[in-house]
C-alpha cells in the first residue's frame, strides 16, 4: 500500500529531502546517463510543493510544483523508481498536483511521456528540443474556466 506525502519546500525534513534527491539522481543522472546539476536552488523555496508516494520508507514516485514567474505553475522532476514503474504512480501524483487548482500549468515532458500528460489536459506547444541529450517538448494546461 502506498502513502501520499506533501510538503512545501521549507517543511521538508533533511531525511525527506535526501531521499527525494537520491531518487531524482538515481533516475535522471545515473539511469538516464545525463550528468547535469540536479540541484537548482528551487526545492526549498516557500512556494515549491513536493508530492511523493512511499511504501514503507522507500520513495516510489515524486514530482514537484513550482510557482512560475509571472503566474501559473510548473510541474517538474516527475520520476518513478525503476522498481515501481507500470503501476500508475506518476498519474496518481499528477492528479493530486492538479486537483482543485485554478492555475495554468506548464511542464517540459520527455517526449515518450506526452500521452501521460495529455490525459490531464496538457497540450504540446512549440518544437521538440534536447535537454541533456534527451528529446523534450513543452506542454501547457490552460487554467480551468471559471
Amino acid at each position: 500500500m502506498t502513502t501520499l506525502h506533501r510538503a512545501s519546500g521549507p517543511d521538508l525534513t533533511p531525511a525527506e529531502l535526501y531521499a527525494i534527491l537520491r531518487l531524482r539522481v538515481d533516475v535522471f543522472v545515473v539511469e538516464q546517463d545525463c550528468p547535469y546539476s540536479e540541484l537548482d536552488g528551487r526545492d526549498l523555496l516557500p512556494g515549491t510543493r513536493h508530492l511523493w508516494l512511499t511504501e514503507g520508507e522507500e520513495i516510489l514516485a515524486y514530482l514537484r510544483v513550482l510557482v512560475e514567474p509571472g503566474g501559473g505553475e510548473r510541474i517538474g522532476r516527475v520520476v518513478t523508481a525503476a522498481s515501481a514503474r507500470g503501476r500508475g504512480l506518476a498519474a496518481e501524483l499528477m492528479a493530486e498536483a492538479l486537483d482543485g487548482s485554478s492555475a495554468e500549468f506548464v511542464l517540459d515532458a520527455q517526449t515518450y511521456a506526452q500521452k501521460l500528460y495529455a490525459r490531464f489536459g496538457f497540450v504540446a506547444e512549440g518544437d521538440e528540443f534536447l535537454e541533456d541529450g534527451i528529446p523534450h517538448i513543452t506542454m501547457r494546461r490552460a487554467a480551468p474556466s471559471q
